[in-house]
């Protein structure tokens, strides 16, 4: 596990010192409950959030993939304003990714799939960084050099080799990022080599693997999450017991995206062949959702208070979508194809509806709502209970007057319809 020492955060016209993970003897803090609180008086909201020791001017973040993928986009990232940037999956031998062309395919909410709808979904078949390793550390070194005040996460994924996961975990670390997000999620060809979901899959490959990292890293550690599982609450819990300090939920669904009717080829098409892929963009955000809230509730049951980090993944395009994951209690909220279809810019609309959302709920921070909705899902047994108590509760009020001392003759109509039967 890890503990707080202490990091310099340099603002513009100040200095604040922040906690910073260091992995030895860490003592999580506890949080404040699922309660939700409104500020008295009506002020500017404050969008920052702390997450494990890392301060964040808000909680949207560059979700690993294409928006990550070298120093140029990265840079552009945090000069448009992004709470922080998590760069594109890296491990030792770059050589061994081999990308294809086209890996992208989209589904559109028009009628038959018309080229005019709106996107609801978009398929990808592409790797991991397929850049030296060497390029991305020195890019990953000279952002924290020009950003020293901004938080960079690097996605490192391994294969079954504990001596690759601890070299490229020092490596890493070395260019000064501020956390790693482990990629044990990603559901296409990665799989093959025994990487990525083929690991989130297999707990008890998860709690090996998990113990090699965190016996190495010495800055915070996330586990990626795969939607491509029965229950994803059971890889979240033993990430977490094996000394993860967070989770982020969830990476793309594995799909097929359709078949070209005019050839009777799988999308995307490499060569008249295809293979499936992961699924994002809007349509998968309620199975996202779902998939959080049950991470969510193990959590809550089971780590109580302790300061484990959920960050949120899938769909976010919009002020909805964007504030549903933060009453789950999700602390940051990850955008990667928003970014592919909107551009970087999104994230000043992203905030501007977020603080509008809170001003007209009189939310003064993200803590005032952060886990509110989660104490409102239970089973379907407990929703039969409930309902029909609530039942009985109307009949007895319709029931009306118990006795003639009741009567008040200002409501005599109301108190004389509250008896009639139907």
């Amino acid at each position: 596990m890890a503990s707080l020492g202490s990091s310099r955060i340099s603002g513009r016209s100040s200095v604040v010192e922040f906690p910073r993970i260091r992995r030895s003897s860490f003592i999580k803090s506890s949080r404040i409950g699922f309660r939700v609180f409104a500020s008295e008086a009506q002020q500017e909201p404050d969008l920052s959030i702390t997450v494990n020791g890392l301060h964040m001017p808000n909680p949207f973040v560059i979700g690993s993939g294409p928006p990550g993928t070298n120093y140029t986009v990265m840079k552009r990232a945090f000069d448009e304003g992004w709470g922080a940037v998590i760069a594109k999956t890296v491990s030792l031998d770059a050589a061994k990714v081999v990308n294809v062309t086209p890996r992208y395919a989209r589904l559109r909410a028009g009628a038959n799939g018309s080229a005019k709808g709106q996107i609801i979904g978009w398929e990808n078949i592409e790797l991991i960084s397929d850049r030296p390793l060497e390029t991305m550390l020195k890019e990953f070194k000279q952002l924290k050099e020009e950003y020293p005040d901004r938080i960079l996460i690097a996605s490192i994924m391994e294969e079954y080799d504990k001596a690759a996961w601890e070299e490229l975990i020092e490596r890493v670390e070395e260019t000064g990022v501020d956390a790693f997000e482990i990629n044990f999620s990603c559901p296409h060809g990665m799989p093959e080599r025994k990487m990525g979901a083929a690991v989130g899959q297999d707990c008890v490959l998860l709690e090996e693997v998990c113990g090699w990292i965190n016996a190495k890293a010495t800055i915070p550690v996330w586990a990626k999450m795969t939607p491509n599982i029965t229950d994803i609450s059971e890889p979240a819990r033993v990430a977490l017991t094996s000394g993860c300090e967070g989770i982020a939920a969830i990476n793309t669904i594995m799909s097929v995206m359709g078949i070209n009717l005019e050839t009777l080829r799988p999308e995307p098409c490499v060569e008249g062949y295809s293979t499936p892929g992961g699924y994002s963009s809007k349509a998968v955000h309620p199975i996202a959702l779902g998939k959080v809230m049950r991470i969510a509730q193990m959590m809550k049951s089971e780590f109580g208070d302790k300061d484990y980090s959920l960050s949120g993944i899938g769909g976010v395009d919009r002020v909805n979508d964007r504030t549903g994951f933060i009453p789950l209690n999700r602390s940051m909220i990850e955008v990667c194809t928003g970014v592919m279809m909107h551009g970087y810019g999104v994230v000043k609309k992203l905030c501007d509806e977020m603080k509008d959302f809170m001003k007209k709920h009189n939310f003064s921070s993200i803590e005032d709502f952060r886990g509110a909705s989660l104490p409102y899902f239970t089973t379907h047994t407990d929703l039969v209970q409930r309902q029909q108590e609530a039942i009985r509760q109307r009949k007895a009020i319709k029931q009306g007057l118990q006795s003639d001392k009741d009567w008040t003759g200002d409501g005599f109509v109301k108190e004389t319809e509250s008896m009639v039967s139907n």
